[in-house]
């Protein structure tokens, strides 16, 4: 990963709008300027309307949390995501991911102790990502077990936390140097 490119700006340099969305980050779930949204400051208004999109994702969506976060999990490694991999796999562990799965997934093979849940949203994520579509089983068994707006918010979720991991690799953002999750072994490309 290049250094740290887009570093957060000094209060002092900040514009009103730079300083009004670190405040409403301040005092939202996320309770600080972090991530994603230090390169995001650039743009406060982006800032403000992916923040909302991601806040809708990840606590108010349809779907069951263990499977977003796993989603979310399996966007990260698909696009070796430092920073929103060390975020992810604790709340992924406490919504009830197993260990072994985490791991298998980490080292870029499809895990083989998921739940039929979470293989169901592996190989969905995976299809999509690697082909810009799915095939109509793919759909369907998405939509027969979350419905159509589970469906809407999966490829939510999977656009949106790409949107976040491009952001962060171009930006250079480092991970949080406080985290004990073991960084993403670099793959083979």
């Amino acid at each position: 990963m290049p250094s740290e490119r887009l570093p957060l700006p000094a209060p002092e340099s900040m514009t009103a709008a730079q300083r009004a969305a670190a405040e409403r980050l301040h005092a939202g779930p996320r309770k600080g300027v972090k991530g994603p949204f230090i390169a995001l400051l650039r743009s406060p208004e982006l800032l403000s309307r992916l923040e909302k999109v991601g806040e809708y994702l990840r606590f108010d969506g349809v779907l069951p949390r263990r499977i977003a976060e796993f989603a979310t999990l399996v966007v990260a490694r698909e696009w070796s995501q430092q920073f929103e991999w060390a975020v992810h796999v604790p709340l992924a562990l406490e919504a009830g991911t197993e260990r072994a799965t985490i791991d298998e997934l980490s080292e870029g093979r499809r895990p083989a102790s998921m739940s039929e849940a979470e293989a169901l949203v592996h190989d969905f994520v995976s299809e999509l990502s690697a082909h810009r579509g799915v095939a109509q089983a793919s759909f369907d068994g998405i939509v027969g077990e979350w419905g159509e707006q589970g469906l809407v918010d999966l490829v939510a979720i999977v656009g949106y936390f790409t949107t976040m991991s491009m952001l962060l690799n171009v930006a250079g953002t480092p991970r949080d140097a406080t985290s004990t999750v073991d960084p993403l072994p670099t793959l083979p490309r």
